[in-house]
C-alpha cells in the first residue's frame, strides 16, 4: 500500500522535508514515546511538515539524538522539544501537562504513541505495567489537556493502539492493579491496548461537537523498542517478520494530519482505513466503565 502519508515518511528519511504534502505551520503537537520506532518516526515527519513538536519522553539523553536529526533535516527550521514524561508515575505525568500547558501555547494534536510489551511488574503507581503505561498514564495527561485542546479546536487525539487487542477474551477491571502474571505478558498487553480503543471511542462520545476528534489505531507489527523486554531468542525472531517503524508510522501519520478522516472520530484504523476492531472493544458499557474506573485511579 503506498499512499502520501507512505511518500511522507520516506522524504523524511532522505532527508527532504519538501516533499510532504502539506504544512503544519502554527499547529502545536504532543507526542509521547518520540525518542524511538513509529513515535520517533512521527514526531520527525511532523516537525518537518512544520509543526511545533513536544517529544515527552523518559530519558532527554535518549531523545536528544532525535531533536539533533530533526534540526539537521531541517537546516536548523524546525522547532522541537524535549518534555519529561514517565507514564507509569502519575506525579509525572501531572507535572509534564503542567509544564506544557505554563507554556500557554495552543495543543492542535495529541499522540499518546508510548507503549511496551514484555515487561512485567507494576508501575510506581500501582498498576500493572503494560496497563498503567499504556492506559492509566495517557487517560491522566489526556484529561490534564483536554481543555487547552477544546479551546485550540479543531484538534485531534491519536491513540496507537495494537491488532493485539483481540487477543483479550475478557477484561476485569480490578486486576489491573495487580502484578503481571501471564507467560511473557502477552495477555496483559492485549488488554492494555483494548482499553486503548474503548478510551478512544468513549472519549469521542464525550467530545461530540467540541471539535476534538479521537483516532485509535493499529500500526502494523513493528520491529520496534516495545519488544525490548521479550526474552531471546523471541524478539531477535519474530523482528524478522515485523515491519520497520516507518511502515509503522503510515497510519499514525495518517490519522494525525489527514483531510480523509478529518470528520470522523472514535473509530479505529488498520492500515490507512477504518477497520472493525473486536467485540469487546466495541462494547459502550465496557467502554463506559473503565471510563469511571480511570478517573477514579487518577484523583489526586
Amino acid at each position: 500500500m503506498v499512499n502520501a502519508t507512505d511518500k511522507n515518511v520516506d522524504a523524511v528519511l532522505k532527508g527532504d522535508s519538501r516533499s510532504t504534502s502539506q504544512s503544519l505551520a502554527g499547529k502545536v503537537v504532543l507526542i509521547t514515546g518520540a525518542n524511538t520506532g513509529i513515535g520517533r518516526v512521527t514526531a520527525t515527519d511532523l516537525a518537518l511538515q512544520g509543526a511545533h513538536v513536544f517529544l515527552a519522553c523518559r530519558s532527554h539523553d535518549k531523545t536528544q539524538p532525535v531533536l539533533d536529526d530533526i534540526a539537521r533535516r531541517s537546516g536548523g527550521q524546525a522547532r522541537a522539544e524535549f518534555l519529561p514524561l514517565d507514564l507509569g508515575d502519575l506525579t509525572s505525568v501531572r507535572q509534564c501537562a503542567a509544564t506544557f500547558l505554563a507554556r500557554d501555547l495552543p495543543l492542535h494534536l495529541l499522540v499518546n504513541n508510548a507503549g511496551l510489551a514484555g515487561q512485567k511488574g507494576l508501575t510506581p503507581s500501582g498498576f500493572e505495567l503494560m496497563f498503567g503505561v499504556c492506559h492509566v498514564g495517557h487517560f491522566l495527561l489526556t484529561q490534564l489537556l483536554l481543555e487547552r485542546l477544546k479551546a485550540s479546536a479543531p484538534a485531534r487525539i491519536v491513540v496507537v493502539a495494537s491488532r493485539a487487542h483481540r487477543h483479550a477474551k475478557s477484561f476485569d477491571i480490578e486486576a489491573v492493579q495487580r502484578p503481571t502474571s501471564s507467560f511473557g505478558g502477552l495477555r496483559e498487553y492485549g488488554e492494555a491496548k483494548l482499553a486503548n480503543i474503548l478510551f478512544a471511542s468513549e472519549l469521542a462520545r464525550r467530545l461530540a461537537g467540541t471539535g476534538v476528534t479521537t483516532y485509535s489505531l493499529h500500526p502494523g507489527v513493528v520491529a520496534s523498542d516495545v519488544w525490548r523486554a521479550l526474552p531471546w531468542p523471541i524478539a531477535p525472531l519474530i523482528k524478522r517478520f515485523m515491519l520497520t517503524p516507518v511502515q509503522g508510522a503510515a497510519t499514525s501519520l495518517y490519522c494525525a494530519t489527514s483531510p480523509a478522516c478529518a470528520a470522523e472520530s472514535g473509530l479505529y484504523y488498520d492500515e490507512c482505513r477504518v477497520a472493525r476492531p473486536s467485540f469487546l472493544a466495541r462494547d459502550t458499557a465496557l467502554a463506559e466503565g473503565l471510563w469511571q474506573a480511570s478517573e477514579r485511579w487518577v484523583q489526586a
